[in-house]
């Protein structure tokens, strides 16, 4: 168990009383929002191929139970003389590859002096010692339950049900253009697909690739996505602040106090708060999410900005570890602006419940849920489906309101927001960052050799960083609240050279300089460097001249 305790009041039984009557508005307010219909689905259909991988001793009695209402096919781990004979097929196997989803399996196989088998399937009951496919999120249709008799049984029974048409929502939505995964070859942000317990997410060039099949709908990508690109489509996060705020505005026109969102998990976390019953405080108001990972730094600022004085995530231990260790981070960014920020925290709370956990433990948490500073007027804006607005109006709301005002908060490595420092010395204007930026941070000047910045913009992905040729431009993150970060600031600029025979400018006097330096050895500009000082168009029209003529070419000299 992970607990920060809080210092907290004494109880009031008074107030308690008012704070259990003000989350009963609340949580009716919350679900009084209507449920949210998918648009979009994913279709899978099985007609129940069985696959079934393991000893003898194991796999074969739970296949004949499979086989009576399911084609069955095994392939055995250890060693036989004698395949068993069965009235479905049964093979030998040393080594074994398993990829797919429900409806869409592949198996290879293969033992000592057999040829390489195959096949294709559509469910899948791992009995093996390790786990074929090890994603914490395993694929639908792939059941690997372990050595229990009864988890082997719950599996089996579910197989049985697997066999027709199903579908799931399409958990997520992704817009290219604002992708921060690469630009030109060069690779930025794996956030997503660092973070995905499914590995449904892939490297695609310069974007990502999701498998809609394998998305297990736990929404950590859109959590850890620094520019919004991919984003949680069910339920979306507009949804999810519609009823964060319906229940923090009856929480507290009931009058309650100091009110805490507990957010957990539909199935895990609520049967551990069911074990409470009347032992959660009463200002600790529970919210289901489908994944308590979906939920990141856009959607606990608006809350805090609703009058939140504290976010609860609550872990049941089932999630994957890579889903903590983002969480983890996540709220240290948060924290870390609130407090620059000035108000009294802390504010959020990562609580780490291993199961099966005692409930006493829980109750004992919850009382010391954070108790920070809000506002003092309760924010009105609503959630939008792109995270980089939600924050806009969050943080914008909470500066406002807040005890401090200062200009700029400093972050720790890794937070979506910041400025560059650009070495100007080393800066060519190449340009090379700009084409890179995929938020629109860095422009160029229309024309006029400079390199301009909106602060508001830079999500810190370091694709500029990495494209720019020189290493001129260093990360530096930070939160601004200057006038100046809506605002196109020039970061480098400098005299355009121009063409020394048609006095056209192309470049910077920094940038021909380089060239001089670098190719001026070069064979093909051997006695030839002022071809460097030359546009494209005149320098091909100097190679094209006959050189063994008497001529005269006007050269302006820089």
């Amino acid at each position: 168990m992970n607990i920060r305790f809080t210092d907290n009041p004494p109880l009031d039984p008074v107030q308690e009383g008012r704070d259990i009557q003000a989350r009963t508005a609340a949580i009716l307010a919350a679900d009084a929002i209507p449920l949210f219909e998918p648009s979009v689905t994913v279709s899978y259909r099985s007609a129940g191929r069985t696959l079934v991988v393991g000893s003898g001793a194991h796999a074969l009695p739970w296949a004949d139970r499979l086989a009576a209402a399911l084609p069955v096919t095994v392939l055995l781990l250890d060693s036989q003389d004698t395949l068993p004979v069965r009235p479905y097929p049964v093979h030998a196997a040393r080594t074994v590859a398993v990829a797919g989803w429900l409806g869409a399996f592949e198996a290879r196989w293969q033992a000592p002096g057999q040829p390489v088998g195959q096949g294709k399937f559509d469910l899948v009951l791992d009995l093996g010692a390790s786990r074929l496919i090890p994603s914490h999120q395993r694929p639908h249709g792939y059941y690997a339950p372990g050595d229990g008799d009864a988890a082997r049984l719950d599996a089996v029974e579910a197989m049985l049900d697997m066999v027709g048409d199903f579908e799931k929502p399409k958990y997520f939505a992704y817009k290219e253009r604002t992708c921060a995964h690469g630009r030109n070859g060069q690779k930025g942000c794996s956030a997503c697909i660092d973070i995905c317990s499914a590995h449904a997410i892939a490297d695609d060039g310069d974007r990502i690739k999701v498998n809609p099949y394998l998305c297990a709908g736990c929404g950590a990508c859109s959590t850890v996505c620094p520019t919004g690109a991919i984003s949680y489509a069910f339920p979306p996060a507009a949804l999810t602040g519609k009823r964060i705020q319906a229940a923090l505005r009856s929480y507290r026109e009931a009058g309650g106090h100091d009110p805490v969102l507990l957010l957990h998990d539909a199935e895990h976390g609520a049967a551990l708060l069911a074990q409470l019953g009347e032992s959660i405080p009463g200002r600790v108001i529970p919210l289901a999410l489908q994944h308590t990972a979906s939920a990141g730094i856009d959607v606990w600022f608006a809350a805090i900005a609703y009058g939140a004085a504290g976010i609860v995530v609550l872990n049941t231990g089932h999630e994957a570890p890579q889903y903590i260790a983002a969480l983890d981070q996540q709220m240290a960014i948060a924290q870390a602006v609130l407090d620059g920020l000035g108000y009294d925290g802390p504010h959020l709370q990562l609580l780490r419940m291993e199961t099966p956990a005692a409930p006493d433990e829980l109750a004992v948490a919850l009382r010391h849920a954070p108790r920070g500073q809000t506002p003092l007027e309760a924010a009105v804006f609503h959630l939008a489906n792109d995270k980089r607005n939600t924050l806009d109006y969050a943080l914008d709301h909470l500066h406002r309101h807040a005890p401090r005002k200062p200009e700029v908060v400093a972050l720790p490595p890794g937070a979506p927001f910041g400025a560059i420092e650009v070495d100007r010395k080393a800066c060519t204007l190449c340009m090379s960052c700009v084409g890179a930026c995929p938020a629109g941070a860095l422009q160029d000047g229309q024309g006029a050799p400079l390199l301009r910045f909106i602060e508001k913009n830079c999500v810190q992905c370091g694709l500029c960083a990495t494209t720019c040729p020189e290493n001129a431009i260093a990360l530096a993150p930070r939160l601004s609240f200057m006038e100046t970060r809506n605002q196109a600031v020039v970061l480098n600029e400098t005299q355009p050279f121009h063409c020394i025979r048609c006095d056209k400018p192309f470049g910077t006097l920094q940038m021909v300089e380089n060239m001089l330096g670098r190719l001026g050895m070069h064979p093909a500009f051997a006695g030839h460097l002022d071809r460097l000082r030359m546009c494209g168009d005149c320098r091909v029209i100097d190679m094209m001249e006959p050189q063994g003529e008497m001529r005269v070419t006007a050269l302006r000299r820089s």
